[in-house]
């Protein structure tokens, strides 16, 4: 059994609960690699990334390169001389630094392999419909999520689940995997094996302002997946028509009413103190909503002060 010095790389609070693991097994920690501290909110205050603020509490000495391909890096890489490295939610490493450890540099990809590879894995495999998805660990090389896969573990997504709740699962299901993976290497157990380039892949990219917006002309699967699929973050949107004027609104949590209707998609109904949108094959029951400059809030309270004309209509 070899005995493993591990550089951690990794920013968000996904990649703590790995690196948490990690120390719980009692695996040796030499280094921690994060972003650099970014100015946030109207004071500009220097805010630190979320394993920045756990490796400091646990005592572990932390890097911060602006540029990875640096000379002061790479001597700061040596002296800290890990011979393996993880990578959790971290940016893309030259080959300079993922080749470096003598153990190699493996990923933990919250997808299963070679399926959605990119940046958005966890809300494509909603927004997509997927009945079940996973984790990877996977060794890396010189394209994105394409390296050999070590390990996997697969999860099912629930029928209403939203990307807030399975992002939590698959965190604590990954950081398991990351532990798992790296006594099989301490133990020479590994069997990389090679992904296979099908027709089939479905790709995760980066979320953006096109492709988040709702189109209630679609089928209602399609709408309450794309909902589902980006709540909490980054929210699924669209306009609202009302009185004349329109607001760019986000939706957040929702119900999906399977009734058949003669409404015009986008249509606002409200029933029972119920604020639905037909789409097709049914109604979109809206439970939270945020109008521009307020904070998200229940339909419900949004009812107690906003009135929707008759003609109200989300475009």
């Amino acid at each position: 059994m070899k005995d493993l010095r591990v550089v951690f790389m990794g920013t968000p609070d996904f990649a703590v609960k790995s690196l948490e693991a990690i120390l719980n097994a009692g695996i040796k920690v030499v280094g921690v690699i994060t972003a650099p501290d970014k100015p946030a909110g109207r004071g500009r205050k220097l805010n630190e990334s979320a394993v920045k603020q756990y490796a400091v509490k646990n005592n572990l000495r932390v890097l911060q390169p602006t540029n990875l391909k640096s000379p002061e890096f790479q001597k700061e890489l040596e002296e800290l001389n890990p011979n393996v490295q993880v990578v959790v939610a971290f940016r893309m490493l030259p080959k300079s630094v993922w080749n470096y450890p003598e153990l190699g540099t493996f990923n933990l990809h919250a997808s299963l392999l070679p399926q959605y590879r990119g940046a958005a894995p966890i809300n494509w495999a909603i927004i997509n419909g997927e009945k079940y998805t996973g984790v990877s660990t996977f060794f890396l090389d010189e394209k994105i999520d394409t390296g050999e896969v070590i390990l996997q573990e697969r999860i099912e997504i629930g029928q209403s689940e939203n990307v807030g709740s399975l992002h939590d699962r698959l965190m604590e299901t990954g950081s398991k995997l990351v532990v798992t993976t790296l006594h099989s290497i301490a133990n020479e157990e590994i069997k990389p094996v090679k992904q296979e380039e099908t027709a089939e892949l479905k790709d995760a990219p980066k979320l953006d302002r096109e492709n988040t917006k709702i189109d209630w002309s679609a089928p209602i699967d399609e709408v309450f997946n794309l909902i589902r699929g980006l709540n909490p973050y980054p929210a699924a949107w669209c306009f609202l028509k009302n009185e004349g004027k329109e607001h760019r609104v986000k939706i957040f949590d929702v119900e999906k009413l399977e009734i058949e209707h003669d409404l015009t998609n986008g249509s606002v109904r409200l029933e029972n103190k119920e604020l639905r949108v037909a789409a097709k094959n049914g109604f979109i029951h809206i439970k939270e909503i945020q109008l521009p400059g307020k904070k998200r809030m229940a339909t419900k309270a949004l009812l107690n002060g906003f009135t929707f004309s008759e003609d109200a209509k989300m475009l």
